[in-house]
């Protein structure tokens, strides 16, 4: 019977050790779940509802600093009815580069999709009385055109997240691959040119695709520019057969003075005597005189 009482004391015992540690791990769970963790995948969710967001790295010193501070007024939230979240930075460059962090610790507040960078203290007490009092509403907001959801953010995220990208890859090349790290700068050269190009001819493409030159397209065009260039020859051709005519006349008056002055003056003067010559004869002498010249001239 003893014994048996012993035994019963004893279940009891455990059970009530059971429940006490049961009700003592509830707050700790209760805390680490009050904070919450965003990513690029569900950030999203602070566009709804009230948010106090902390950016911070691991590294950096007054990250470590407030963190204490931060899980105490994680603690708090709920009550408030504001869910508390921190980003770490060096897992999600895409946050980073879509609110555009540049010091660290930096902490936003978020009302329903309209954000806010708080510039206070940095005490549980400054946080509470932010959100308690409403004084983040004497706070500008950031305008809509740099809001994490505007088609500038998500071009700076993709930006962001393209330069992590990079990082990997030249650790990975440097780190498992052995590659030097000037020839990953090498690869990494080559990579953007050839990726230039290939896109410069895509929107090239694209371009005339979409939007055709009227020019080339029209069904005359080939038409007409055999005739404009027919019309080009026929051009040309006459102004050279009316250069050959004016060197023709330009020759044609030379022998005419020459002529005049074997003959004498074109008033009609007379020749002096002994010396008159038939027309014929006086021709040829003329001719055989050019030629003469001419023959002098290129042996000349």
């Amino acid at each position: 019977m003893l014994c048996f009482t012993v035994r019963k004391q004893h279940h009891v015992l455990l059970h009530y050790l059971f429940i006490v540690v049961y009700l003592t791990s509830l707050p700790a769970s209760a805390k680490r779940d009050s904070l919450k963790e965003v990513t690029d995948g569900n950030w999203e969710e602070i566009l709804s509802g009230e948010w106090m967001i902390e950016f911070y790295a691991p590294w950096c010193p007054a990250c470590q600093q407030l963190q204490p501070v931060w899980k105490e007024f994680a603690d708090w939230g709920e009550d408030m009815g504001v869910n508390i979240a921190k980003v770490d930075v060096t897992e999600q460059p895409g946050l980073s580069g879509r609110f555009i962090i540049t010091s660290l610790p930096t902490i936003y507040h978020c009302k329903d999709g309209v954000f806010r960078k708080y510039q206070g203290a940095r005490t549980k007490e400054d946080f509470l009385s932010f959100v308690d009092e409403q004084k983040w509403k004497a706070v500008e907001p950031v305008s809509s055109w740099l809001g994490p959801s505007s088609i500038l953010m998500n071009s700076m995220s993709a930006l962001f997240k393209l330069s992590m990208f990079i990082r990997h890859c030249h650790n990975y090349m440097t780190d498992q691959l052995g590659i030097p790290v000037w020839g990953s700068y090498v690869i990494f050269g080559l990579v953007t040119l050839f990726s230039g190009l290939a896109l410069g001819l895509l929107l090239v493409f694209i371009a005339d695709f979409v939007f055709p030159s009227r020019r080339f397209s029209s069904q005359d065009y080939y038409q007409k520019k055999q005739a404009m260039q027919q019309a080009r020859l026929l051009q040309q051709q006459e102004d050279d057969d009316e250069a050959d005519g004016e060197e023709d006349d330009d020759d044609e008056e030379e022998q005419d003075e020459v002529w005049r002055r074997r003959r004498g003056s074109p008033e009609g003067r007379p020749e002096p005597k002994g010396q008159g010559f038939s027309d014929e004869a006086l021709r040829r002498r003329v001719v055989g005189n050019r030629e003469e010249e001419e023959e002098d001239e290129e042996d000349t």
